[in-house]
């Protein structure tokens, strides 16, 4: 592939109640999908990420990702 380069996402999954899951790409607004389980949803993630990336390209914008953002999580006791 020609001037290809790698592109980082993160993924939030959220675990529906009736067990599914939601996919949310944070760096790429209104870039949300679904998935049954959690390899389905991040399947679904991947084909979501590329079909907006290629609209990206289509339309001649900047490409976002998240390769120099760190991510870190902090647990709290609610006492």
């Amino acid at each position: 592939m020609e001037n290809s380069k790698s592109l980082t996402y993160k993924l939030l999954l959220h675990k529906e109640p009736e067990g599914a899951y939601t996919v949310i790409v944070p760096t790429l607004p209104g870039c949300i999908t679904y998935g049954e389980n959690i390899d389905h949803a991040i399947e679904m993630a991947k084909e979501a990420i590329e079909l907006y990336i290629s609209d990206l390209k289509e339309k001649g914008q900047d490409i976002p990702d998240d390769s120099t953002t760190l991510e870190y999580s902090i647990n709290l006791i609610d006492e």
